[in-house]
């Protein structure tokens, strides 16, 4: 990767650019070498539009040389179609000890694991959904640099999910996760500060800190979970001897405090380098595990505590029912209760105390967020889909939508889910005209999340049908471009410019009218003023909304009239292909053979063959400059193609064959000595002076260059030779034609 990314036309080159070349490396087909996509496409790959992309990404990736892309043009003749070759991938094949000679498996690995970090996902024919990467759903600004961030700190990574972070002095406000952020990327500390906070936004990356035993903070560590989670590690395993950045409480954890030293147990090595153990799992750092108390008797476990009867501290516990087997052990359990708790333990909190929480409360939160995350398929080892809560009918795409309102949902009727549903599919569809089907789904799940969050909750609304299908699922276009909802476009999340516009049009109709109110009125009161100027701005608005319907009624009759000239046309263009086709053969009169019937059509193809066969006969043979011998050399080789023709056409069809089969076989023929006799013209040529030349003079200069070997430029030379062979027959035709011109010239001023 890095051997690709310190390529010279890549360097100072931004990210999208760079990860386009990634992306396409490893796109590429093993056998050709050369990858074929679409720009959208491309775009999705890379969380950018296919305008962004076609407009910079492509352009950049032209100059710096190091992708060939050829462009198929799309209906309005942008680069709708790339078909792209990686040059050093390329060119490193075969290559032994070079890092881009990557075998096929290699490529194929690549390419996984860029499907597991940036995939847009995808929806098959049969309904089923590929679900997006890790970062698959991050699009616009800062999209492609998070793509590629997270890839580097992948490769960097260990098993555990550990990366080494780079050395030296760094900015001490930054960290040193971010500086190996930012020398990842060739950026500085504080982008990759930023570029650090997004990934950690999405609990992609964590940045965790040893601790010691007596609870003080060590040395950040940086860690990819998914990383860890592939090779079946856990990122901080056991909760052990790291610890995030969040404050501690407010009061010290009395096991914390009187843990035991582990100076009882055997110590096999004092120091761990870079923080990792022999089997590769991450260990505490040096300070971490020093003995820093005084040791204590170990307490044994509650299940063999009935066996040790020695009279030490810590031995009655769990033989006396309904007592803790240690201090603060109801303090210690969750409060989901995972944890077994005894009989008497089960009344609620500690003497003295009141709940921090009311059993009311807690039951809504968690049926509140058990119906946001029911949407999501959660799948463990290969098993079944858990799903939990009501759940939306139809398909995948519709419960990505609906997951904002799965509270709602939950109160509404069979009948009504099935109104809603309708709905819901018809914002989708229209949102996938505008997005695409792929992002449809978030889309509309967004909408649905910012209208409750306008509305203030799903316990102000009363009727969740009527605002479901007066408010939630449709679209509020601010301006009359059919991508705005809200001021938003929803192609790109940011604010629309049509509204915005319309805005700064306003505020300065506004100004304007204030400032002709102002100076017309200059002695009156501010109110006076003020309502004067709503009123024009009112009589102003009037007459544009009277000019806007003047020019729809414009738009629409020219509409209509290019449709009417569009029909036309069409009728006329119908019209002349049908008379084309009643049309009879020029030559044999056939009728309804739209001007020449098939066998004409072969005929003549054939006469045009034998012309060139002829002309490449006498272009080597005949002087040029001798007119009389032109004549008759032509006439001579016609008669002898033609007697060829016709014997070659006997032995294919046969003494008897049909003529028509004999005409449609003649083409064919004819096609077949034009070539051979091609081919002996260039044979010819090669062997003439002009042609031995250029090839001797090529042949010398690639021996002289160095790094080329005889092998090379007796094929250099060859080439240059044929080349200069069809330089010389097309010259010859060239001269052939003049002299056929000055002959029928000088026969009709003659006649």
């Amino acid at each position: 990767m890095h051997a690709l990314l310190d390529t010279a036309g890549l360097d100072g080159a931004g990210d999208a650019v760079r990860l386009a070349a990634v992306v396409l490396a490893a796109k590429t087909p093993w056998a050709t070498g050369a990858v074929e996509i679409r720009t959208s496409e491309l775009g999705r790959w890379l969380g950018l539009s296919a305008s962004y992309l076609a407009s910079h990404v492509v352009p950049a990736l032209r100059r710096s040389g190091v992708v060939t892309i050829e462009t198929a043009p799309g209906e309005i003749g942008q680069d709708n179609g790339l078909k792209c070759r990686v040059l050093p991938l390329w060119e490193a094949r075969g290559t032994v000890g070079h890092p881009l000679a990557l075998r096929r498996t290699e490529i194929a690995t690549l390419l996984r694991l860029l499907e597991a970090v940036m995939a847009p996902g995808w929806a098959h024919r049969d309904g089923s959904v590929t679900p997006a990467g890790l970062l698959g759903d991050r699009t616009g600004r800062g999209a492609a640099t998070d793509r590629l961030a997270l890839l580097l700190l992948m490769l960097e990574a260990t098993r555990t999910g550990r990366v080494r972070q780079c050395g030296g002095t760094v900015d001490t406000r930054r960290g040193r996760a971010a500086a190996t952020v930012a020398r990842l990327l060739g950026c500085t500390a504080s982008a990759g500060e930023r570029i650090l906070e997004r990934l950690e936004s999405r609990d992609l990356v964590r940045r965790v800190r040893a601790q010691t035993a007596s609870g003080l903070a060590h040395r950040t560590r940086l860690v990819v979970p998914a990383v860890a989670a592939a090779h079946g590690r856990d990122s901080n395993p056991g909760g052990r001897g790291v610890r995030t950045d969040a404050p501690e409480p407010g009061f010290s954890e009395p096991d914390g405090t009187a843990r035991h030293s582990d100076a009882s147990e055997p110590v096999e090595t004092p120091q761990v380098r870079n923080g990792l153990g022999s089997d590769g799992t991450e260990k505490s750092e040096p300070d971490a595990t020093a003995a820093l108390h005084t040791d204590h008797t170990p307490v044994a476990p509650p299940a063999t505590l009935q066996q040790l009867s020695c009279g030490l501290s810590g031995d009655s516990r769990g033989q006396i029912p309904g007592r803790p087997e240690r201090g603060r052990a109801r303090e210690d359990q969750a409060a989901d209760g995972a944890e077994q708790m005894s009989p008497v333990s089960k009344a609620g909190p500690l003497r003295g105390e009141n709940p921090t929480k009311f059993p009311a409360d807690e039951q809504e939160r968690r049926d509140v967020t058990g119906a946001a995350e029911d949407v999501r398929l959660k799948t463990l080892g290969g098993g079944k889909a858990q799903q939990q809560g009501p759940r939306p009918l139809g398909d995948l795409r519709v419960r990505i939508a609906l997951a904002p309102v799965t509270g709602l949902w939950s109160r509404l009727t069979a009948a009504q889910r099935a109104i809603a549903l309708r709905a819901a599919d018809q914002a989708l569809h229209v949102l996938s005209g505008i997005v695409g089907p792929e992002a449809a789904p978030q889309v509309l799940a967004h909408r649905l999340a910012d209208r409750l969050q306008e509305t203030g909750g799903e316990a102000l609304v009363r009727e969740p049908m009527g605002w479901l299908l007066g408010r939630g699922l449709v679209q509020r276009p601010a301006c009359p471009d059919p991508r705005c909802d809200d001021s938003i476009r929803l192609d790109t999340g940011t604010d629309c410019p049509s509204c915005a516009n319309i805005a700064h049009i306003r505020r300065m109709l506004r100004t304007r009218i204030a400032a002709q109110v102002g100076s017309q009125m200059p002695c009156s009161d501010p109110a006076t003023c003020r309502a004067e100027t709503e009123r024009r701005l009112r009589e102003e608005t009037a007459l544009e909304e009277q000019r806007a319907q003047i020019r729809r009624t414009h738009a629409e009759r020219e509409i209509e009239q290019r449709q009417q000239a569009l029909a036309r046309r069409r009728a006329l263009e119908q019209e002349a292909e049908l008379v084309r086709r009643q049309a009879p053969c020029v030559d044999c009169g056939l009728p309804e053979a739209a001007g020449l019937c098939p066998a004409c059509s072969s005929r003549r193809r054939t006469e045009e063959l034998v012309r060139e066969a002829v002309d490449l006969a006498v272009a080597v043979r005949a002087d040029l400059s001798d007119a009389t011998e032109v004549t008759e050399l032509t006439h001579q080789c016609e008669k002898d193609t033609r007697v060829l023709l016709a014997a070659a056409c006997e032995q294919a069809c046969g003494p008897d064959a049909d003529p028509a089969l004999v005409a449609f076989t003649a083409p064919k023929v004819a096609r077949r000595i034009r070539d051979e006799r091609r081919a002996a013209a260039l044979r010819r040529l090669q062997r003439s002076a002009a042609a031995m030349a250029e090839s001797d003079a090529v042949h010398g200069a690639c021996l002289r260059r160095r790094g080329q070997g005889a092998e090379a430029a007796a094929q250099a030379a060859d080439t240059a030779g044929r080349r200069t062979a069809e330089f010389l027959l097309g010259q010859l035709l060239d001269e052939l034609g003049a002299a056929r011109q000055s002959t029928a010239k000088a026969s009709v001023g003659a006649a």
